[in-house]
């Protein structure tokens, strides 16, 4: 009896952690699940011409980086005026497809993701890459705070 005691209390000592660890588990998938979302949206948005919604995926602020063949860019709006130079019309936006490669949950706040993009546009070349994204969760909200695609 003496050991049964032993074992219940043990067992209800250790039940708190076990919930912690089970909610942390949860909150990680549904963040996950989050970035995931946002990255479909903006596959979705760029595919329907929408280069201002894609942009909804980023952090509006000048503290945004973005890097790719051209060097770093810095702030939303600059970011945003490169998309649009570099891609004016639907032909030179072709349709996007992102694969993720990885996707790591740093901290509650801080996740990284590295995939490959391709454009599929037929008139006038397909081109593809790989990125890295560093997201931060600010307001309850995931946004790329750094892109490198290249």
């Amino acid at each position: 009896m003496k050991q049964f005691l032993t074992v219940v209390v043990l067992s209800l000592l250790a039940l708190p952690a076990l919930s912690q660890q089970t909610a942390q588990k949860i909150a990680a998938s549904r963040d996950r699940r989050a970035i995931l979302e946002i990255l479909k949206r903006q596959t979705d948005d760029w595919n329907t011409g929408r280069v201002d919604k894609f942009m909804a995926g980023y952090w509006n602020s000048d503290s945004l980086t973005f890097v790719g063949k051209v060097g770093v860019t810095y702030g939303y709006q600059a970011t945003l005026a490169n998309y649009k130079k570099r891609y004016p019309d639907r032909e030179s936006m072709g349709t996007l497809k992102f694969d993720i490669l990885q996707l790591d949950l740093l901290t509650p706040t801080i996740a990284y993701v590295i995939g490959r993009f391709h454009l599929t546009r037929p008139e006038i070349g397909d081109t593809d890459g790989h990125f890295t994204l560093l997201w931060h969760k600010i307001k309850n909200r995931w946004v790329i705070v750094s892109d490198h695609s290249s």
